[in-house]
């Protein structure tokens, strides 16, 4: 319902803009703006799609820290949206006489309440969070056992393959907006931004990869990498701040890429001391509770009858000594 009447005030205010809109010589400060609006709407359109996909997967594989983390992930669009109204009264102001003069009063309404709608929609996916979590959190207590080291260990690999399913969102959305503003195709950062977006989509799948493996030489290049994309998110937020020519570039959208980035980069420190958790865990016995990802309810599990399989090997069934 939440994604439904957001995408449906994005999609009018968009039809809105672009139809108000005369377009600017393309040279002018005023051409920048006008990717101001269809970039956010892009993303919202992919922040909500990719929400109701992390949903489903959680439930699926019923991951109680992702479910947590949804609604954390919410609040991080309903921040967006606060942010989206003083980027399009910079754009409608930037664009003078290029826009029809009624369009702020027009389009004001509705992103007034957009945030109103993610903020009773974030209330609502607290409320259900917190009883499925009660349900979820029983499950896993009987998948794991009752070893309390075993359920740390799980904890830190559920809460970590959670951050990296938020850092694609995150990472991408960041990426998007650089290569929206960044116009100049014969621009080397142009090049570079581009390459970045699969660059970061292996290494993210390969983060995962490696953690369920159990793989420390591959952990280790992970990190190292994490490292190396934390100075570049470091490195791309001081420079919109710059007082030089290019850092003028990022004006229309220099608050959300602010946002985007401070949050990205708040997610991969988290990132790196839950992979060196997990690293740190690796040969401690957990790999064969990750090896089948979905934890099984009452109704799933298969009957006495049944053989179990072991083809991971056999799965301790009291506590152990380390």
């Amino acid at each position: 319902m939440q994604t439904a009447i957001v995408l449906g005030f994005e999609a009018y205010i968009f039809a809105l803009f672009q139809t108000n809109l005369h377009p600017p010589p393309k040279s002018t400060d005023a051409g920048d703006y006008q990717h101001t609006i269809p970039t956010f709407l892009t993303l919202y359109i992919f922040g909500f799609v990719y929400e109701l996909l992390l949903a489903y997967d959680a439930l699926r594989l019923k991951n109680t820290i992702q479910i947590i983390g949804l609604c954390l992930y919410n609040l991080g669009l309903l921040i967006y949206a606060a942010v989206q109204m003083a980027e399009i009264k910079d754009a409608v102001k930037s664009l003078g006489h290029n826009i029809t003069s009624t369009t702020w009063s027009a389009v004001k309404p509705f992103l007034i309440a957009i945030p109103c709608v993610i903020a009773v929609g974030s209330i609502a996916m607290s409320v259900v969070a917190r009883k499925i979590y009660d349900e979820f959190a029983w499950t896993i207590y009987k998948h794991i056992s009752a070893d309390l080291r075993m359920k740390r260990r799980y904890l830190a690999y559920q809460i970590y393959i959670a951050l990296l399913k938020f850092d694609f969102f995150f990472f991408l959305g960041f990426t998007v907006q650089f290569v929206v503003v960044v116009v100049d195709v014969k621009d080397v950062e142009f090049a570079l931004t581009i390459a970045a977006i699969p660059v970061t989509i292996l290494i993210l799948v390969m983060a995962g990869y490696f953690t369920r493996k159990e793989s420390l030489l591959g952990m280790i290049v992970i990190i190292v990498l994490y490292f190396g994309g934390l100075a570049y998110f470091l490195f791309k937020l001081v420079r919109m701040y710059q007082h030089t020519t290019r850092a003028q570039r990022y004006l229309p959208a220099r608050k959300t890429l602010t946002s985007f980035a401070v949050i990205t980069i708040v997610l991969i420190v988290l990132t790196i001391i839950n992979a060196i958790v997990c690293a740190s865990n690796f040969r401690h016995g957990l790999k064969p509770y990750i090896a089948n990802r979905k934890v099984e309810s009452e109704d799933e599990k298969p009957s006495m009858m049944e053989m179990p399989n072991l083809s991971h090997g056999p799965v301790p069934s009291r506590m152990t000594i380390d």
